[in-house]
């Protein structure tokens, strides 16, 4: 990072963000297509994912470039690090609304339902026949609910807790790459990089190991009750966060292995671990209130 520049910089215009926005309603009119039952669809959708990783690669190459080329200076860092740091308070709000209904879910409007506190007359009214339980696994207007075909819930002390120490040892090796690169250690910033893009990508084969075997097994849906939804749109959501931090630690640790970064300017590394970080913390989050409570 160059201290030389007495102005802010400016970057030429870029395309980048008007081929991102064709690539995304590629993407989703894709997706539209293909949940219509049409084969089509799913090469629309392909093509919009390869356009995405295109305008993802060229948009990075160009920081990349102006980053190296020195063009960056503290007053442009400041801005990368509220920028970021803006980036992960909105992702906070957007899991905030997941596990608030969640736990409006759990504690209020299910029981309610089922003739709790004051809302007895909508349990008579609507289904006098509702009980409740919880994970709840089936909707209000079954004709049975005791019989029931989704009974069972992934315990929390297999492939979960497995996945917890694994996320939790992931930010103790991005958190000793990052003291190895203060410290100029180039092969210890690989070697602990390396680990964490390894065991990001180990999580995420067990979370879709642990979905076939909620699907195939177990019979667990996203149509399986208000359980079904928020377990699916939390932690499939949280899977997905996984998946691109581990995809953005693997650039680092390849920008790393080609000399990039030094003790005093490394904050694209910084904001991916906090990045990671953030991402461990809802985890951890996910296990206490979805797995285990």
């Amino acid at each position: 990072m160059s201290d030389s520049h007495s102005t802010y910089f400016i970057p030429e215009p870029s395309r980048w963000p008007i081929v991102g926005t064709v690539a995304l309603f590629i993407a989703f009119l894709g997706a539209a297509i293909m949940l219509n039952g049409s084969a089509f669809g799913t090469l629309i959708l392909g093509f919009g994912f390869a356009a995405i990783v295109y305008m993802f690669a060229g948009w990075f190459a160009d920081v990349i470039g102006e980053s190296i080329a020195g063009k960056y200076n503290k007053q442009v860092d400041v801005s990368f690090r509220w920028g970021m740091a803006w980036f992960i308070f909105s992702e906070v709000m957007f899991f905030a609304a997941f596990f608030g209904a969640l736990y409006y879910a759990r504690v209020f409007s299910v029981p309610w339902l089922a003739g709790e506190g004051a809302k007895l007359i909508t349990h008579e009214l609507l289904w006098p026949e509702f009980i409740y339980e919880w994970p709840l696994m089936v909707i209000p207007d079954l004709e049975a609910f005791a019989a029931s075909l989704y009974n069972e819930v992934i315990p929390a002390w297999g492939i979960p807790a497995i996945n917890t120490a694994i996320l939790l040892s992931s930010g103790l090796t991005v958190t000793f790459a990052h003291w190895a690169l203060k410290k100029n250690n180039r092969s210890g910033l690989c070697w602990w990089l390396a680990a964490t893009v390894l065991l990001g990508f180990i999580f995420v084969f067990m979370q879709a190991s642990e979905y076939i075997h909620a699907y195939d097994e177990l019979n667990m849906k996203l149509t399986s009750g208000i359980y079904g939804s928020t377990f699916f749109m939390l932690t499939g959501f949280h899977g997905f966060h996984v998946t691109m931090g581990a995809i953005m630690l693997l650039v680092i640790l390849i920008r790393s292995i080609m000399g990039h970064f030094s003790a005093l300017d490394h904050f694209a590394f910084e904001g991916v671990a906090w990045y990671w970080h953030f991402v461990d913390v809802v985890w951890l989050g996910l296990f206490i209130f979805v797995y285990w409570l």
